[in-house]
């Protein structure tokens, strides 16, 4: 690789046995973690540039001698990524799939947000007009109830006046029959008297 004027926002330890002290040139960035090699040719005959690989973070420096520890963060780093690459995949999936649900076979939700206002306002027309029916019913049942009442008043005031009238004949007709009673006793009386006088009368005459 070549030389550029490049630094990292960092400083640079020299861990390993390289004598580079040049820029470092990145090779891989995942937003996380940046991956350096050291150029070639600035190394000793006995020194393998693949074991002085270096791994930096943002505020942090690892030599590059710990190369098994590095390896395994390496690795563990993609294999998390892919993780979540893969569950971020799956989620899209499921959100899609409960999108595509919920739109219940519409193209947007616009167009289901109005089918769905429809079916309310449809909903709330039938019990607004279920309430104007039953307050209908009710005020007819009340005049029903009104007009029953007054006719069964009307019915037991006419048997009430009825039955007065009745008293009141019966009693006018009580007290004729009073009177007619008491000219009878009269009359039997007067009556009586006048047996009682021819009684008298012939028995003297025959005597």
């Amino acid at each position: 690789m070549g030389t550029s004027g490049w630094s990292p926002p960092f400083t640079y330890l020299p861990f390993c046995s390289a004598g580079y002290t040049g820029p470092l040139q990145p090779e891989i960035s995942n937003g996380t973690f940046h991956h350096f090699f050291v150029p070639d040719g600035d190394y000793d005959a006995t020194v393998d540039p693949e074991l002085c690989q270096m791994l930096f973070k943002f505020s942090d420096v690892y030599p590059c001698g710990a190369n098994e520890e590095s390896d395994s963060v390496v690795r563990d780093d993609f294999i998390i990524t892919k993780l979540q690459t893969e569950d971020a995949t799956r989620l899209l999936e499921s959100i899609g799939r409960t999108v595509a649900h919920d739109l219940d076979g519409e193209d947007s939700y616009g167009k289901f947000l109005q089918r769905e206002i429809s079916q309310i306002s449809e909903a709330f027309s039938n019990v607004d007009k279920s309430l104007l029916e039953l307050e209908v019913k009710f005020k007819q049942s009340q005049e029903t109830e009104l007009r029953e009442e007054q006719q069964l008043n009307g019915y037991v005031v006419k048997q009430v006046s009825d039955i007065r009238g009745a008293l009141r004949e019966t009693t006018d007709i009580s007290l004729g029959l009073r009177d007619k009673h008491e000219l009878l006793t009269l009359i039997i009386r007067s009556h009586g008297t006048r047996l009682s006088r021819l009684k008298t009368e012939y028995l003297n005459v025959g005597s």
